[in-house]
């Protein structure tokens, strides 16, 4: 008998914010995942690396932070993207990130990936509209159902005072998001 495979799935939030909304859904989602057979998700901070500058690179070589980001996203399987919104967009931080992930070799082609966000409005949406533009470059492939945004200011309340998901029905569409992309990266492995 073979053994499950296991999903390993590489969580980056777009929030450097302590008590982050967005940070607060890939901690649920972590701990989510413990109920789905087969799949591992590991949270990758984002905030230690520097801004792109291709001065860094020296004799073709990344600095060791980056480095060790971009064999994180080179051995993951697919990919859980927190997305806040800010100016419509992503935030700078995630498209730092992104951009260092996606220098020669690109380490993000042709994987899998999920968008998760929060926020007021819309709950980030047109934020996950670019990031689906920007993968359409990186060779990522999105799910497209279910859609995961939450409006954090809405009654009842989503969050607590340190940015932990408490809001129930929220948790289960978050579950389905991980089902979904645990599904997608199997059929296209």
């Amino acid at each position: 008998m073979s053994a499950k495979p296991i999903i390993k799935v590489a969580a980056i939030c777009g929030s450097l914010r302590k008590a982050s909304y967005n940070a607060g859904l890939l901690r649920s989602a972590i701990e989510l995942s413990e109920s789905i057979d087969g799949i591992t998700i590991e949270y990758l901070d984002i905030s230690p690396l520097p801004m792109l500058n291709t001065d860094l690179e020296v004799d073709g070589k990344y600095p060791p932070v980056v480095e060790a980001f971009r064999q994180k996203i080179f051995h993951s399987d697919c990919f859980l993207f927190a997305s806040p919104e800010y100016n419509y967009s992503i935030t700078a931080p995630l498209k730092n990130a992104i951009d260092w992930a996606s220098r020669a070799p690109n380490v993000w082609a042709n994987k899998p990936a999920a968008i998760i966000s929060a926020g007021g409005g819309f709950g980030g949406g047109r934020s996950q509209y670019h990031l689906r533009q920007i993968g359409v470059f990186l060779d990522l492939h999105f799910i497209n159902k279910p859609e995961f945004v939450l409006n954090a200011f809405q009654p009842p309340a989503k969050f607590d005072n340190d940015g932990n998901l408490i809001d129930p029905e929220a948790k289960e569409r978050l579950k389905l998001v991980l089902q979904s992309l645990k599904d997608f990266t199997l059929r296209l492995q």
